[in-house]
């Protein structure tokens, strides 16, 4: 991993951190181009009850109507999570290229376990499962505990 994608995963916990800031989930995502700008980000907006409104659906939905084919093949979609499987399935069908996440749906199945929170209604299924054409990577250890601090506050709040 170099810098650019570092800095790009970083964001991505800083987004996640102002989604809980704004009594949101704690999920945050950065879509960057084949060179590595930055060009689109989004945080989780599912608080207002539309469990869709994930960072990562509305950057493919960003991606499919301003992007061509050949550049959603070589962008890069940053995230602090793991995609869901909707989320996995957009970024398929749209056509993006890699993912790169900081913490895995594995590890955040297991904290969400440690915490008592209910599992949730839909499995959370690897991207690989869900879109097995999408190059993967992650998690990254040096700043998954800084996303399981997130959840840890989201889900302690009374």
């Amino acid at each position: 991993m170099d810098d650019i994608e570092l800095r790009h995963l970083r964001r991505c916990v800083e987004l996640a951190g102002e989604a809980l800031d704004a009594g949101d989930e704690p999920f945050g995502s950065v879509l960057a181009d084949a060179d590595g700008k930055a060009l689109r980000e989004d945080r989780n907006r599912v608080a207002g009850g539309d469990r869709t409104r994930h960072p990562e659906f509305e950057l493919a939905r960003w991606a499919a109507a301003n992007m061509t084919p050949a550049q959603r093949a070589g962008a890069t979609v940053y995230t602090s999570g793991e995609h869901c499987p909707m989320c996995a399935a957009a970024h398929g069908w749209v056509g993006l290229g890699r993912i790169v996440y900081v913490s895995s749906s594995a590890q955040l199945t297991d904290w969400l376990a440690e915490l008592g929170v209910p599992a949730p209604p839909v499995r959370p299924l690897p991207i690989r499962e869900v879109a097995p054409g999408v190059a993967v990577e992650g998690p990254f250890p040096e700043l998954a505990e800084q996303v399981r601090a997130l959840h840890r506050r989201f889900h302690s709040t009374p």
